[in-house]
Parts: structure tokens; C-alpha cells; sequence
């Protein structure tokens, strides 16, 4: 029997001064697109620690995770469906190592930047802007709303 099975992914939105970090990427060999720094969780990982991970790999910026956004559910036009945890985080200093190879760019945009990406669809999907207002809203989860073992 096939069961249904969400893929499960972390995003974090990193503000500073006005600007959010965020990728520049080619999704499966496609269009240019940008994303928070994002990612599957691997098999065993937590899910913060998940988004910490994928933070170093596609930016190379350490950043210090303070809320959850919550569980954001996207049914890709491919059927495929994603669980997406977000969060938000701050940058604490950049460590200079090696991206991941698919990350294209890393940029600070600010939200008209993201804002005019969004109108020309170029954003990775419709979560990348949620998130965003999400955390321009204040709309924080303490991080112990996350029960794992």
C-alpha cells in the first residue's frame, strides 16, 4: 500500500536593519528563484536544528534562532505536499565557509526588494512572503510549542 507522506522542511527569517537574508537558488536545474534558507530535515534531526544546518550551508551566516513561526502547509503544483516549519532568527556573524553548491547567491533584500521578486514570481513558492509578514506581524510561537524526544 502507498501511504501519503509530506515532506517535511524548516525556513528562517532573518531580519537586520530592514533587510532579510535570503538565497538565490535554481530549483531542479529551472528559473532562478530565492527562498529563505530552507531545506528537508535529514532523517533523525531535530527540526530547529535542522534549520540551523541549512542556515550554514546556504548562507554561511551563524544566526541565533529566537521564535517559531509555526507549521506552514504548501501543496506544490507538482502534488507534492510540504509541512514547513519556520523561524525566526537573528544574524550573529558570518563564517566565511564554502556554500552549499545549488545556493547561487546569498543577499540582504529588503521587503520592496521581496516585494517586486514576489510580482514577478521569482520567489521559491507563496510561503516565502508569509513568513515574512508572519514575522512583521509579531505572529511568534515560543519555541517549546516544538515537542520532540
Amino acid at each position: 500500500m502507498n501511504r501519503w507522506q509530506p515532506h517535511v522542511t524548516v525556513a528562517t527569517v532573518v531580519e537586520r536593519a530592514g533587510r532579510f537574508l535570503m538565497v538565490e537558488e535554481r530549483p531542479d536545474g529551472g528559473e532562478t528563484r530565492f527562498n529563505q534558507p530552507a531545506g528537508h530535515l535529514e532523517p533523525g534531526e531535530r527540526i530547529r536544528e535542522g534549520a540551523l544546518r541549512e542556515l550554514r550551508e546556504e548562507t554561511a551566516w551563524q544566526v541565533g534562532i529566537t521564535d517559531y513561526l509555526g507549521m506552514y502547509v504548501y501543496e506544490a503544483p507538482s502534488g507534492a505536499t510540504f509541512h514547513s516549519h519556520g523561524f525566526f532568527g537573528m544574524a550573529l556573524a558570518h563564517l566565511g565557509t564554502p556554500l552549499d553548491p545549488n545556493i547561487l547567491g546569498v543577499h540582504w533584500l529588503t521587503l520592496e526588494e521581496l516585494e517586486a521578486l514576489e510580482r514577478a514570481g521569482q520567489l521559491r513558492s507563496p510561503l516565502v512572503m508569509r513568513r515574512v509578514r508572519d514575522a512583521l506581524a509579531g505572529k511568534f510561537y515560543p519555541m517549546d510549542v516544538i515537542h520532540e524526544r
